[in-house]
């Protein structure tokens, strides 16, 4: 299961109308940082049968199959602290995530 949040998924919506076309986000993990992987997304603006998809809060969520060991129950949330705000994703298949935040390992 991959889930966003509803504040979240309006912000998803916010960028696809900004965009003028889209589907929905993807999910991704690459090798990167001090503990290993970072979260990728983007915009996907065609369906890929290759991408496994979930719907949440009316939000279309893309994630190739191989990735799915690392997002599997991925809640994915849009936080507003201070100045600062983004998409947070609270991973249940994290065990560690560097001091800077901005990687992690499973």
């Amino acid at each position: 299961m991959v889930s966003i949040s509803e504040v979240a998924a309006a912000k998803v919506q916010q960028y696809l109308t900004k965009r003028g076309k889209g589907l929905g986000i993807k999910i991704g993990v690459k090798t990167t940082g001090c503990s290993g992987l970072a979260y990728v997304l983007e915009f996907i603006d065609k369906l890929d049968e290759t991408l496994a998809v979930y719907v949440s809060n009316k939000t279309m969520i893309f994630i190739d199959p191989k990735h799915l060991p690392y997002l599997t129950g991925i809640e994915i949330d849009w936080v507003k602290q201070g100045l600062n705000e983004g998409f947070e994703f609270r991973n249940p298949q994290e065990k560690h995530r560097c001091g800077c935040g901005e990687s992690f390992n499973v």
